[in-house]
């Protein structure tokens, strides 16, 4: 097949990366250009020797100069294409999340989905986006059109709304504005009160998902938050950084003897006081408005052991591989006081939702935290991200979240 698409050459370190499958060529990776090279279009990348690498979305805006949607020389980049693909990634979540785990999951992961930048969320009939892509925006109405379509026809899914979440910075990187808002297709509404209800684990909340963080409501914990749970029947659980008490409220579902749930945002704790009375569980369960920093050193210096169970869950102490060493420290200090907080035989689970916060760094940084807390941790469990959130094994940045839950002995 003839191909009329704009070329890049690159170095053979970029060579070498998209040859082993990672999806991105870096701006001082370019060695000569070809052809009409707008940005967002389509272009194809070769090696110094002329060998075809693949074919990618084109943008001199960002540190990342293309991103590589395939490395087959043969296919037509047109609208049957992208429904190809949309529906294996569809296909893909029904498979490994089940059908009641589908109703709200993750549909779209970015690179891990061959759809740079691009996340989708599903919150039962609302899908909430975000677009961190120039080329992915100029055909995200093709997209999104695509996807409510295929969610109907494969899946009987009649989706009420789409709102994007494009107020990020990122964006400005790529040359994207921010915002926020409601995506207008045809048949679709607009909802006044921001709020998607969902049901998850056999807990009810209601996801704000026009001012909540990120998309609204963090579904790559699905999963762990049950393994923590199978623990908390009969403990005193405190959860940390609760966020929309997600965890909490596991914990209470589960039987917990009692459970605090704790974030520095007054709106977080609300929201969590909302959804625990949302599944009657609010006469279970104390709602603090704290520093989790100053509340881990209070219960740590009393030596008093009021919880048998903390939960760490903190958002991302780093975004960058510059950070790492300023982020080490703030995962060592907070695991380090919730395990001197905790009484012998207690349990700790513990996160981190960095990728440059690698498993290896987050091992290092708890047995260093054990051994400044005089203890030692038995270890029950190590997870990752529910598998809506799949880890493709060439792209290093789709390994993100580390979990694991120990009893500190």
């Amino acid at each position: 097949m003839e191909r009329n698409l704009p070329r890049l050459h690159v170095t053979e370190k970029a060579e070498r990366a998209l040859k082993s499958g990672h999806p991105w060529v870096f701006a001082d990776e370019v060695t000569a250009k070809e052809g009409d090279l707008a940005n967002g279009c389509l272009a194809d990348v070769f090696s110094r020797k002329d060998r075809f690498l693949g074919t990618g979305f084109y943008n001199e805006h960002s540190k990342i100069r293309l991103r590589v949607i395939s490395a087959n020389a043969n296919d037509r980049f047109d609208e049957a294409f992208f429904e190809r693909r949309l529906r294996y990634a569809l296909a893909y979540r029904y498979t490994v999340m089940g059908e009641t785990d589908f109703r709200c999951c993750r549909l779209i992961f970015g690179e891990a989905d061959h759809f740079p930048g691009l996340t989708v969320d599903r919150f039962e009939d609302v899908l909430v986006a975000q677009v961190l892509c120039l080329g992915v925006e100029q055909r995200k109405e093709m997209l999104f059109s695509l996807l409510v379509r295929i969610l109907k026809e494969d899946y009987g899914v009649a989706v009420r709304a789409i709102y994007e979440r494009n107020d990020l910075a990122l964006r400005q990187k790529e040359g994207l504005t921010e915002g926020k808002g409601f995506f207008e297709l045809p048949g679709l509404t607009s909802d006044p009160t921001g709020l998607a209800r969902i049901c998850e684990n056999g807990v009810w909340y209601d996801v704000d998902y026009v001012n909540g963080q990120k998309t609204g409501f963090f579904l790559d914990q699905k999963y762990n938050r049950l393994a923590a749970a199978k623990l908390a029947r009969g403990k005193k659980v405190l959860d940390c950084f609760t966020h929309t008490g997600a965890f909490a409220l596991n914990a209470a579902k589960a039987g917990a003897a009692g459970v605090t749930a704790v974030d520095i945002s007054a709106e977080a704790i609300e929201m969590t006081r909302h959804n625990a009375a949302l599944n009657g569980l609010e006469g279970r369960m104390q709602f603090v408005c704290r520093n989790v920093f100053d509340l881990l050193t209070e219960l740590a210096e009393s030596k008093s052991h009021p919880y048998d169970f903390i939960i760490l869950d903190p958002p991302a102490f780093t975004k960058s591989s510059a950070t790492v060493k300023n982020a080490e420290r703030g995962y060592r200090d907070i695991n380090l006081r919730a395990m001197r907080a905790l009484p012998r035989g207690g349990y700790l689970a513990t996160c981190s939702c960095s990728h440059f916060m690698t498993d290896e760094l987050f091992c290092k940084m708890l047995v260093r935290a054990a051994r400044d807390a005089a203890v030692s941790l038995r270890q029950i469990e190590a997870r990752q991200q529910a598998p809506d959130h799949p880890v493709l094994w060439n792209v290093p940045e789709t390994d993100y979240l580390k979990f694991y839950l120990f009893q500190v002995v």
